[in-house]
């Protein structure tokens, strides 16, 4: 099997390192790696290629992102044709089984005829021991936009969609798919993806248990932090990494049906008004904000 790991990085040179020191433990799996520094100024590059010379490095200019830098790497290997592709959030940190368990997720479902499937990996906290990312299902209120997080169990379980932090995708999805859509920026990429994989007949399923740690992100500073002014909050929630407004309109136009544009105001007046003063769950738009990396 050809498998590559697509990683993006940004100033967080230690953290980076870390993840790259799990990756090259994982058992019995070989792999190519192919790494995004997006402009880092804190010596990610020359550090990842003096203790990993293996990792294939692509250089960004600083504005890519998570979406735009996973996109480079993708397309990257999309050139190559690989068996699968694997996206691996710098701040996730491997168990030593954590690709055995994707692939061996993966094999069952082709062998019951489902080869167009996607596997996701859950993570949880270290500190906590709660769980963090993985897959994501609609809520069933009325509030479409909404998603949260499906609690890995025993079983492989079919999810809706993903959080990319540590996702398996066949060469066959990717086919049909192609890369992340270069409209995102920061968030919403991976949750359109996974949406868009179910609408062109692939499937995304959770694998059993968990596949390694990764820490929730502060929302303090953020647009969802009430210690800020109404004018903080929406200039942060127009930024790359909320809500900004050309992405947004293409995901709930995507994805929240012939209704979308009751969905398309949610995030700004939120913003104005403030979690504190809403009755409506804020689940989806804090774990879109939560899953956003520092890149």
């Amino acid at each position: 099997m050809n498998i590559v790991v697509l990683i993006t990085s940004h100033n967080r040179c230690k953290i980076t390192l870390a993840c790259l020191e799990a990756l090259y433990q994982q058992n019995h799996v070989k792999f190519d790696v192919y790494l995004v520094d997006d402009g880092s100024t804190d010596g990610t590059s020359d550090a990842v290629k003096s203790n990993y010379p293996a990792v294939n490095i692509l250089q960004g200019n600083g504005n890519l992102f998570w979406v735009g830098g996973m996109h480079l790497a993708f397309a990257k290997a999309l050139e190559k044709k690989y068996d699968f592709y694997i996206w691996l959030n710098d701040d996730t940190i491997l168990e030593l089984n954590a690709f055995n368990k994707l692939l061996t997720s993966y094999n069952y479902l082709k062998k019951q005829g489902k080869a167009n499937s996607i596997v996701v990996g859950s993570t949880y906290d270290f500190f906590t021991n709660k769980p963090t990312y993985g897959g994501a299902v609609r809520s069933k209120n009325w509030y479409s936009n909404k998603y949260e997080f499906l609690q890995p169990s025993q079983e492989l379980q079919e999810s809706e969609t993903m959080y990319g932090n540590c996702v398996l995708i066949p060469h066959s999805v990717a086919e049909k798919v192609g890369n992340l859509d270069s409209v995102f920026i920061h968030a919403l990429g991976d949750l359109d993806y996974g949406l868009r994989a179910k609408k062109l007949g692939c499937s995304v399923w959770v694998a059993s248990g968990y596949i390694g740690t990764c820490s929730k992100n502060s929302v303090g500073g953020s647009w969802v932090d009430p210690q800020l002014s109404i004018y903080q909050r929406l200039q942060k929630v127009l930024q790359p990494k909320a809500f900004p407004i050309k992405p947004w309109i293409t995901f709930v136009r995507r994805h929240s049906g012939m209704f979308w544009f009751i969905y398309l105001f949610l995030p700004y007046v939120r913003a104005v008004i403030g979690y504190q003063n809403l009755s409506i769950s804020p689940s989806f738009t804090e774990e879109v904000e939560q899953k956003i990396v520092n890149t």
